[in-house]
């Protein structure tokens, strides 16, 4: 039989759309021969669509969708993910199913039975978990149809750490399956596409049957879904792989029992530079943007999110703004000049100086006596902010934030200022892997000036102000806020990897007062296994425990 995998985009919510996307693929695989289309995991809704699930009429738009997708398909069939009214006769009423369509009826269907809720899944709030799972016949073959997390609980990858207490696939692999066949939304974070592999590889060999993976591809909010589909045969072998990063379609002949091994992105900064493009562009235009607008400091987060930007989306479609003030130094407006000529975006250049005087003329009797600080600093990173609003209002184009991960972490940002916009590409970067992003860019030529990636990093809010004066160097920060944020380490445990005890009691109490920041930050790109947002949920109002650090 040949199977097609289609690795679509989706776009949650947009049920009819998503559905023509459905036909549209499956009228591709069968022009090239395919007898079954297997699409994404929740293929009619997008993933996820949250609270759109409390909706009545949301639910009912799906199932009208399924009901006409079940009459329109003959041959091929397909594979489809979408919500059904559950098998419980109690609960949330729902289930996140899959249906084999073909000759326009309903020849299975699977509930997915593990709902995993933890890091940025919910879904243990929408849907109750599948009873039963059935290998199904098809074309002289019995499959076994399972639904992402579904695979994600084998005893033998996972050893003492099983979140749950049943295994689908066990139970299928138990009744007899020739194929195990899983539909798949799992959103993107650097190293999870390898242990993925690994996993996979060991399901296929412990219950000796191939495994046919296909996995959405799309920027959804905050979350970035890579593709890179797969096949593995009983033996674990990957034998079949699509391209990561975009929509894609293999045919898989289960009597060959190989296809191709498209190319994939190479680990570590070069994935993440894709990921990150494909996160900007779904998200610009999912959300109706036509252009972006990006402050341009001559500093490397500013010039990383604007060459990120003009390749996601193209330079005819990115503005950089340049607002300086008497304390920017020469040499950061001459590379932000240099970045944007390079990159071939549009420059504006607005002074900030005028709107800062007027300012203090206006505040500065309201605190006689008392000299500079953090206020005459913040206000001048809230300028910037209002002039880019003020272009995003008037112009229609969304504002790009340019903050990392270690300035959120540690409030090293100022809420209304340089943290305004409606997304953050490097929101869950740390500041040292923003330097790895700006040479990888570098790659071919000169993009990013040499001089915003040697100089040593600062605000320019005050005269000869450097990060280091206010933070640890990033590399050590970096270290730590891995460790705490990403690891979950203690303090203790953190200094046991060598780092002075007062720097690790310093940037733990940075991250835990950063908190009320972080709630009021745009939405960033998740591209860690923990990122700052819907999956990191911690009290902003909270007291102290356990000992120091």
């Amino acid at each position: 039989m040949k199977i097609a995998l289609a690795q679509i985009n989706t776009v949650v919510g947009a049920i009819e759309g998503n559905a023509r996307r459905v036909k549209d693929w499956v009228r591709r695989a069968e022009a090239l021969g395919a007898d079954l289309v297997c699409f994404p995991e929740l293929t009619l809704t997008g993933y996820p669509p949250k609270d759109l699930l409390a909706l009545p009429d949301f639910v009912e738009a799906n199932a009208k969708a399924i009901e006409d997708l079940t009459r329109w398909t003959t041959s091929p069939a397909a594979i489809v993910g979408f919500v059904e009214r559950s098998e419980a006769g109690a609960g949330k009423g729902i289930a996140n199913a899959a249906a084999l369509l073909t000759e326009g009826r309903v020849a299975a269907r699977h509930h997915k039975w593990l709902l995993p809720t933890y890091d940025v899944f919910d879904e243990g709030r929408y849907f109750d978990p599948g009873q039963r799972a059935e290998p199904v016949e098809f074309k002289g073959l019995r499959l076994g149809l399972t639904i992402c997390e579904d695979m994600w609980n084998d005893s033998a990858f996972w050893e003492g750490r099983r979140l749950y207490a049943r295994d689908p696939v066990e139970q299928l692999a138990s009744r007899g399956v020739d194929w195990l066949i899983n539909l798949s939304a799992s959103p993107f974070c650097l190293g999870k596409r390898e242990m993925k592999q690994r996993m996979l590889a060991t399901v296929a060999r412990r219950h000796r049957a191939p495994i046919l993976y296909v996995n959405l591809v799309a920027g959804n909010d905050s979350l970035i879904f890579d593709g890179a589909s797969e096949v593995y045969s009983a033996a674990g072998e990957r034998v079949a792989a699509l391209r990561d990063f975009e929509e894609d379609l293999l045919v898989f002949d289960t009597e060959a029992g190989r296809a191709e091994l498209r190319e994939s992105s190479a680990p570590g900064v070069e994935r993440l530079r894709r990921a990150l493009c494909l996160g900007v562009r779904d998200y610009i235009d999912k959300c109706g943007f036509r252009r972006v607008v990006v402050g341009l400091s001559g500093g490397i987060d500013s010039a990383v999110t604007a060459a990120l930007a003009a390749e996601a989306l193209g330079p005819e479609r990115v503005v950089g703004v340049s607002m300086p003030s008497v304390y920017s130094s020469q040499h950061s407006k001459d590379d932000a000049e240099a970045l944007a000529r390079r990159l071939g975006i549009e420059r504006r250049v607005i002074p900030i100086t005028p709107m800062f005087e007027a300012f203090m003329e206006v505040l500065a009797p309201q605190w006689p006596g008392r000299g500079p600080d953090a206020a005459e600093e913040n206000l001048q990173a809230r300028i910037r902010g209002v002039i880019l609003m003020a272009l995003s209002n008037k112009l229609g184009w969304l504002v790009l934030a340019t903050g990392n991960k270690s300035e959120l972490a540690t409030g090293y940002c100022t809420l209304y200022g340089d943290m305004c916009g409606g997304l953050a590409p490097l929101g869950d970067v740390p500041k040292t892997m923003v330097y790895e992003l700006a040479r990888a860019i570098n790659r071919q030529r000169e993009i990013i000036p040499r001089s915003s990636l040697e100089k040593p990093p600062s605000a320019e809010l005050r005269p000869n102000q450097k990060d280091t004066d206010t933070l640890p160097d990033y590399a050590i920060l970096d270290r730590v806020m891995r460790a705490y944020i990403e690891e979950r380490l203690s303090g203790r445990e953190i200094e046991g990897l060598g780092i002075a005890r007062p720097v690790v009691k310093d940037v733990l109490r940075r991250i835990t007062h950063s908190e009320y920041k972080r709630q009021q930050a745009p939405i960033g790109l998740k591209v860690t296994s923990q990122a700052f947002g819907f999956g990191w949920r911690f009290p902003v109002a909270r007291g102290e425990y356990g000992e120091e650090p």
